[in-house]
């Protein structure tokens, strides 16, 4: 992959219609006002890159691959002569991260003592810290619990009034807890949602990313919420997990069902009990904002 170069380019203009089919992407792209995460911001790309190559012509095909903005890439050289090494960065590239729960501009939030009616209240955009105890599932155990309940058959971890975190938790190393714990997207549980807060009684969900239509509809009808945890962090998020225990599905491994003991663990409201996601209004306010796009105010 090409190093980033969209500043640049920018600066010094267009030298072909490539160059300048990249800038026009990168600017209405950016004029969605999507921003980090979705949440709206001035920033959605950073760059956009355009790769060409020999087709037929009636076939036109265009593929898209969209990139993290957490570059996962390790570029290398296999000239025969034996194992490519890559020199690891050294820690003093890493930020020093010294987090600490900020409680005047957050709300604390007992897991152990949850009510329907606290989750009814919590607004778009609130930040929590979450203390207690929360149950984790995702894909397979979704679909475990969605079978079971298709049969009749009884669940083997009661979900009434719980909140559950979309996570499959890495193996702990030394004396750690858990491993990198960090929230996966949410919107492949969009088609259980209803399901879990209907008939298996959760109260709210954790996870990563916005939720469809689908699901915040069932969040909307049974009052519930949707909260979103800081993705790209694993590591950092596991650090606010302070117990760990595997209570159902253990053959499902790392995808088991864990009931973990949080302390401070920082969350946002990202989709409220009235069926409002901070991913629609936040692009919306920023669209606006950048107005380059016309907003029709609801």
């Amino acid at each position: 992959m090409d190093s980033i170069d969209m500043f640049d380019l920018l600066k010094r203009g267009p030298a072909s219609q490539t160059e300048e089919m990249r800038i026009e992407l990168y600017e209405k792209v950016n004029a969605l006002g999507i921003g980090a995460q979705g949440l709206g911001g001035l920033t959605t790309v950073l760059d956009v890159k355009i790769s060409l190559y020999p087709t037929h012509a009636a076939s036109k095909p265009v593929g898209m691959i969209p990139n993290c903005a957490a570059t996962r890439h390790a570029h290398f050289v296999l000239d025969g002569s034996g194992p490519a090494y890559c020199e690891p960065p050294p820690l003093s590239s890493y930020p020093d991260v010294h987090w600490k729960p900020d409680l005047e501009k957050s709300t604390a939030v007992d897991l152990n003592k949850l009510t329907p009616a606290e989750v009814a209240s919590w607004k778009p955009g609130q930040t929590l810290l979450l203390s207690g105890k929360m149950l984790t599932g995702r894909d397979a155990a979704h679909k475990r619990i969605a079978d079971m309940l298709a049969k009749g058959e009884s669940l083997p971890v009661d979900f009434k009034n719980r909140v559950i975190y979309y996570v499959g938790p890495v193996d702990p190393v030394g004396d750690e807890v858990v491993g990198p714990a960090g929230p996966t997207t949410s919107t492949r549980m969009d088609k259980f949602t209803d399901l879990m807060l209907d008939q298996a009684g959760l109260i709210a969900m954790i996870g990563k990313a916005e939720r469809g239509p689908t699901a915040i509809e069932a969040i909307r009808k049974h009052k519930a919420a949707y909260l979103m945890a800081v993705g790209g962090s694993a590591y950092l998020v596991s650090k606010a997990i302070k117990g760990s225990r595997v209570l159902a599905f253990e053959d499902l491994g790392m995808e088991a069902i864990y009931e973990f003991d949080v302390k401070d663990m920082p969350v946002t409201v990202a989709v409220d009990a009235k069926g409002e996601s901070v991913h629609v209004t936040g692009p919306k306010i920023w669209q606006a904002k950048i107005g380059k796009i016309p907003v029709v105010p609801a």
